[in-house]
């Protein structure tokens, strides 16, 4: 436990000093700082609504655990959903006063720039693995392992929330923002006259920052959860240990990777080498770190299975890069000629495409970490695949930063060269992004099939009954949840962009001085809007994912909830894959376009990539990363739930 805390405490205090360097930065002229400051105001706002809706339903099922299961279960669920809360926060704040500094420190070239928005990408991959960890080892040390379990639920449910909300209000406002500002009205990216353009950058915080934020920490802890359940079961305390030094040494080579790449960005590095090399070398100090404790412990098995994760989750985002960049997207662009619905087929079957390279890899590393170690090599592969998360998150959370930066350029009317380098930042951010969901759908899978293993072993489940209809009226229901929920996500989405739209086109109706520049839009109810579609539309899905399984449970048994899990690991994976990169494909197949090819901004073919762009992004952005939360909240939910119920059923 000591390596542990020593990480724990490494991460807080690169934590504070990545923060301080930030807020030392300048936030340029007076116009910079304006707009810096109402797109904070409209995160922080949006925010403290979004918790206003979802902490009562917290303390509701907090006092049914608590009656139910005893209080010190209901504080570590108690503890999940606030850590997990904690996270997004403080993860978006300071992404929200990154935004000016990185768009200023532009002016002084792309390694500046870089250096700001990397640090305050860092902050949220840090946040994220120190709150994890520290909140686990605080009811794991007061409550026992099985307190766990509820720690990891309060985190899921939190976490689902938040991502659900952040998608729906991020893209109600990206989609209203495209189909009028630059369909209708022909205006370019974040254009001061359009009347959604703040509410867009809020979007990209609350919705690629917070609920990315809060989605990883779950998939962090699940991961953890899920080993140190298996580890337990098999070796007792060794198990546990075995695990907590692995994810420790995973955060101790993150912390050295971003101390690196800011030292790369110092030098004026290229960038995607930088954010390149920092992954990379995460992933091999990492790696000879676990090799090291492995044949000092004498169990190479361990090292592999960790190995097998770790690498399965590079290969996934390496193919995920490929079909969301280069010549994919290039042809994928060129389709826009033929109109916007040959740029929709083309990104479907491109995203359907994905789906089996990806699949197959993790069923490859799945079926190898079986081999080496049984459910608990798969557990430990998950482990593998997140263990330097740190790192890659801040590599993620860097993308909404900078994309922040040249709406803030954009909008103080800085010179062109400052957009340049921005747009720049963001393109590679585009990338980045595209192979983070590639990881979080892959630790998904894995984490999935391991929690399925521990709710077997909690419901005494030796072997699925093959013959009992219940298991395969699960597997149904299961499979069917994955598209509903998506359904009631993308609607969501579809109904708030539909109100963002009409109040954009009577702002710009009633207005005629908005278009000419002379008069502001009214940025303020652009935001409301966005605030209230999200709010009044992310509770159904969030709540369908905790009842489904209680409602099988009770009516149908544990196999039924068994075939559940297993529909919904297999369709919600397969699903998310697709999404994400027909999302990821369209979103770069427009930039493709912007960039000057196929007749460039303002063509038919332009606005061909804009109807698919926007398509795409309650797919990539929405639907898609929720679903890699709902299978194993599915799954922690079947876990404590038959936990508290099970003696008498």
């Amino acid at each position: 436990m000591i390596l542990l805390f020593s990480a724990i405490l490494a991460g807080v205090v690169l934590v504070v000093y990545l923060t301080l360097t930030v807020l030392d930065k300048s936030t340029g002229n007076e116009q910079t700082e304006k707009i810096s400051r109402i797109i904070q105001k409209g995160a922080r706002s949006f925010l403290f609504q979004e918790y206003a809706v979802f902490f009562p339903i917290v303390f509701v099922l907090a006092l049914l655990f608590g009656f139910s299961s005893g209080w010190t279960k209901t504080i570590a669920f108690v503890i999940g959903a606030i850590f997990s809360v904690l996270a997004g926060f403080f993860g978006m704040t300071i992404a929200t006063k990154s935004n000016a500094r990185t768009a200023w420190g532009a002016t002084k070239g792309i390694g500046e720039a870089l250096d700001i928005a990397f640090s305050g990408g860092a902050v949220m991959g840090l946040v994220v693995s120190v709150l994890g960890l520290l909140g686990l080892s605080i009811v794991y040390l007061i409550f026992g392992l099985e307190a766990v379990s509820f720690y990891s639920l309060g985190a899921s449910f939190v976490a689902l929330f938040a991502r659900v909300g952040g998608g729906i209000y991020t893209k109600a406002a990206d989609v209203g923002a495209d189909i009028v500002g630059k369909v209708e009205a022909n205006l370019p990216e974040d254009d001061p006259r359009n009347p959604a353009v703040i509410a867009d950058n809020v979007g990209d915080n609350v919705g690629d920052v917070a609920g990315m934020g809060a989605d990883l920490y779950e998939s962090y802890v699940g991961s953890i959860f899920s080993a140190i359940a298996l580890g337990y079961a098999l070796f007792g305390e060794k198990g546990i240990l075995n695990t907590l030094y692995i994810i420790s040494f995973g955060l101790i080579a993150s912390i050295l990777a971003i101390v690196f790449v800011k030292v790369l960005s110092k030098l004026n590095t290229e960038p995607a080498m930088a954010l390149r090399t920092g992954t990379v070398s995460s992933s091999v100090i990492f790696l000879v770190f676990a090799l090291s404790y492995a044949i000092m412990e004498k169990n190479i098995n361990l090292f592999w299975t960790v190995l097998t994760g770790n690498v399965v989750g590079v290969l996934i985002g390496l193919i995920t890069e490929w079909f969301t960049s280069g010549k994919k997207v290039e042809k994928l662009a060129h389709s826009a000629a033929m109109g916007p619905a040959n740029v929709i087929i083309s990104g479907t079957a491109l995203g359907m495409e994905s789906t089996a390279v990806i699949t197959i890899l993790i069923a490859v590393g799945t079926l190898i970490s079986y081999k080496l170690a049984g459910l608990y090599g798969i557990a430990m592969a998950g482990v593998g695949m997140l263990a330097t998360m740190a790192m890659n998150l801040s590599v993620d959370a860097y993308g909404p930063i900078a994309d922040n930066a040249g709406g803030v350029a954009q909008m103080a009317g800085l010179d062109k060269s400052v957009r340049a380098i921005t747009d720049k930042l963001d393109a590679l951010g585009n990338t980045t992004a595209a192979m983070g969901k590639g990881f979080a759908i892959g630790s998904a899978a894995l984490t999935a099939i391991a929690l399925f293993s521990n709710f077997g072993a909690t419901a005494h489940i030796k072997e699925l009954q093959l013959q009992d209809p219940n298991m395969f009226i699960g597997a149904l229901i299961g499979a069917m949840l994955t598209f509903f929920f998506s359904a009631l996500t993308m609607n969501a989405v579809g109904d708030a962009a539909n109100d963002m739209v009409e109040e954009i086109r009577r702002q710009i109706r009633e207005v005629p001085g908005i278009l000419s520049g002379a008069v502001d839009p009214d940025y303020e109810s652009c935001i409301k809007i966005a605030t209230k579609g999200a709010l009044k539309r992310m509770v159904l899905p969030s709540v369908l994912a905790v009842a489904a399984p209680i409602i099988l449970m009770l009516g149908l048994g544990v196999q039924s909830v068994a075939g559940l899990l297993i529909g919904s690991t297999v369709t919600g994976v397969a699903l998310a894959i697709f999404m994400a990169n027909s999302g990821g494909a369209w979103d770069n197949a427009k930039k493709y376009v912007e960039e000057g090819h196929i007749g460039g901004k303002g063509s038919f073919a332009h606005k061909a990539t804009v109807v698919g762009d926007t398509v795409g992004d309650p797919y990539k952005d929405t639907a898609g990363p929720s679903l890699n939360i709902l299978i194993k909240l599915m799954a922690i939910t079947s876990i404590v739930f038959y936990s508290i119920v099970g003696r008498w059923l």
